[in-house]
């Protein structure tokens, strides 16, 4: 396993995340034994980094990683959460709200990293004036301790990042073999301003993986079919053969500090985390890759 300084929070975490939406059983439905034995076998191979959302199950994502966590360890993980959810309200209250209802769930007194979860939903003024300050409130009674920021919207990213609030973003599906999009200005940015990158969705919504999530359109699979023709040449193994250099390519960029793993499975937990070794992309397929969609507009728009 990889391990990387997480921008200005100086916290250490793991390259490699384990991400809750599967955890909490958004994907199809999974054995209460079988999630159990995934969080623990991740912790003991060495991801520290864990990403959820009142969002993910109707709060059994964080149900369940705060069950898992008893007995001494959740002291040696990163616990990352959101805030709130896109059907509940982002004023100060409804924050407040959403934070006390996830430290009961992950049954802690405090959370290391509280992002603003989907801001593209509500308005960037409600946003400013209400979800921040209740925020900082948050941190400056002990219950946060650092404090991120997560859109797939690149250019409301951007304008959030500016502020010089938040100590970490997410994104999802922004960079990755069929669209890297948040390589132009995104991550460059982070950099400067030594904020956090979380990357999500590193195989596009199981697009990489040869199973792509129901709710995409047949218009938008068959686009990234089209793209993935020009991606053969990376195909080593099979059936699934996207999946590995998937995760590489993410992996090696030193400018993303955690790649999000979303898995209830032990074995494909085993083989990302395999992945986390180091070896990224031969620089030929690296730069192969990145002169295929720059000028492509992003897939998922």
């Amino acid at each position: 396993m990889e391990y990387t300084t997480f921008g200005r929070t100086g916290l250490r975490v793991s390259k490699l995340g384990l991400g809750g939406a599967p955890i909490g059983g958004d994907f199809k439905d999974v054995d209460e034994t079988e999630i159990e034995r995934v969080i623990h076998e991740a912790l003991d191979r060495g991801i520290n980094f864990i990403d959820t959302a009142p969002l993910y199950g109707n709060g059994l994502s964080e149900e369940r990683f705060g069950r898992a966590l008893l007995g001494g360890r959740r002291g040696k993980v990163v616990l990352a959460t959101k805030a709130a959810r896109h059907d509940q309200d982002y004023d100060y209250a409804g924050i407040i709200r959403s934070v006390e209802g996830s430290l009961k769930r992950l049954q802690t007194d405090c959370i290391d990293l509280l992002q603003l979860h989907d801001v593209e939903k509500k308005p960037y003024e409600m946003i400013m004036q209400e979800a921040v300050p209740a925020l900082q409130k948050l941190r400056d009674d002990g219950k946060i301790r650092f404090l991120g920021v997560t859109t797939r919207n690149l250019d409301l990213l951007k304008r959030y990042m500016e502020t010089d609030v938040f100590d970490s973003i997410q994104f999802y599906a922004r960079y990755m073999l069929l669209d890297y999009s948040a390589a132009k200005e995104i991550i460059p940015l982070a950099k400067e301003k030594n904020i956090a990158v979380i990357n999500g969705s590193v195989l596009g919504m199981g697009l990489l993986a040869d199973a792509p999530a129901k709710f995409l359109s047949e218009e938008f699979v068959s686009e990234a079919a089209r793209r993935m023709e020009k991606l053969a040449f990376l195909r080593r193994t099979e059936p699934k053969g996207l999946i590995e250099p998937g995760m590489r390519f993410s992996l090696q960029n030193p400018d993303i500090h955690v790649t999000l793993t979303g898995t209830a499975s032990s074995r494909s937990l085993r083989a990302n985390i395999s992945y986390c070794d180091g070896q990224g992309l031969s620089q030929e397929d690296h730069s192969r890759v990145l002169s295929l969609f720059g000028d492509y507009p992003s897939l998922f728009a």
